[in-house]
């Protein structure tokens, strides 16, 4: 009997506790995962090297893809800009929004996803515990998905490349408790904005991440 073949998918990896709570989903759908990881000029590189390490840990393939944006805009981009500390209600968007990085890094993966002959895009979006960036929420997903579906080969020809964001609506203690039944190993994972040797414990992704351990009921030794 002829193989049949297993399905493919692209998985935006960061190495925080989202992005790779969303790979072990994606496995567990049964895709066979193409991680891609950007290296785009952040702070610090403790994020790709978590990526790397758990894209090997999972024996997903991956890729590190080093892109520029010289342009700045984001504190999470330029050291001369202040990291905002302590967690508050924004009417805002804060300084650690990258301009249009989600439309960058997925329009990457789009492109990834033909070349290979991927079904789906899977992305760590959350809108629900998270800092207000336009790029995490559904319609800018939807509208995503409907633009992949006429500006690709394979869109015109009838098929789909889903983007599949299966954290969406999800609380970080929702995530966590997810992430637990995989095994995900988020002692693994970085999420804080510094690059410092220990998490700083204030910038947004350290207060969330805090949140969500606190609300489970659980430790995080990741920073311990």
């Amino acid at each position: 009997m002829p193989r049949t073949r297993r399905k493919r998918a692209i998985v935006l990896l960061s190495g925080g506790m989202d992005s790779t709570t969303t790979l072990y989903i994606a496995k567990k759908r049964g895709y066979r995962c193409h991680c891609l990881i950007f290296d785009y000029g952040q702070r610090h590189r403790r994020e790709i090297k978590s990526a790397a390490r758990i894209a090997r840990l999972t024996k997903s393939d991956f890729k590190v893809l080093r892109i520029k944006l010289p342009w700045g805009g984001s504190s999470l981009l330029e050291k001369g800009q202040k990291i905002p500390a302590g967690r508050m209600k924004r009417r805002v968007i804060p300084s650690t929004y990258v301009p249009a990085r989600n439309i960058i890094f997925l329009s990457f993966s789009l492109s990834f996803a033909e070349s290979v002959g991927a079904e789906a895009i899977f992305i760590g979006a959350n809108v629900l515990d998270y800092s207000g960036y336009p790029d995490c929420r559904p319609s800018f997903l939807r509208a995503f998905e409907r633009m992949a579906k006429r500006g690709t080969k394979r869109g015109v020809a009838g098929g789909r490349i889903s983007i599949e964001a299966p954290l969406l609506r999800k609380t970080k203690k929702e995530i966590i408790e997810l992430g637990c039944k995989l095994k995900v190993p988020y002692m693994l994972t970085w999420s804080c904005y510094r690059g410092l040797k220990r998490p700083c414990g204030s910038c947004d992704a350290c207060l969330l991440r805090e949140k969500g351990f606190r609300e489970a009921g659980l430790e995080d030794w990741a920073i311990r």
